[in-house]
């Protein structure tokens, strides 16, 4: 088994916050990885007292504000949310190159990408910011 660490960062380096997964097998879909990191980050989000109204998250959850600098959604009302929907919506994201998945020290470009979890622990992501105007 394996633990995998977990790291959102900015584009050129820095890491905003990190989470471990401890138990998984050694290798892995990228598109597993992203799914179980959304699921854990859900779980967070829903266990906390009362929901709050801050998700911080892969990717922005129907009716929520995005706040400035990466800080997370500001949720217009506290309720639970439905991690496969975050999931498909986080598939959806990388598709359309919303965030790098990266590896190591190399960019996971396919979700069906097998990814070992021995030898790779620390799985980056860096959202992209689309940019405004022409």
């Amino acid at each position: 088994m394996a633990s995998v660490t977990f790291r959102d960062e900015t584009a050129t380096g820095r890491a905003l916050e990190e989470f471990s997964l401890p138990d998984l097998p050694e290798r892995i879909s990228a598109r597993e990885l992203v799914r179980l990191r959304v699921r854990e980050e859900v779980a967070r989000y829903n266990a906390s007292p009362s929901h709050s109204h801050h998700f911080r998250g892969l990717v922005q959850p129907t009716d929520a504000e995005a706040e400035a600098e990466l800080n997370g959604y500001r949720m217009r009302t506290a309720r639970r949310l439905d991690w496969e929907r975050q999931a498909d919506a986080a598939e959806a994201a990388f598709a359309r190159n919303g965030f790098l998945l990266l590896v190591g020290d190399r960019q996971i470009e396919d979700l069906d990408t097998e990814i070992d979890l021995i030898a790779d622990p620390v799985i980056s992501f860096v959202k992209l910011i689309p940019l405004v105007g022409g």
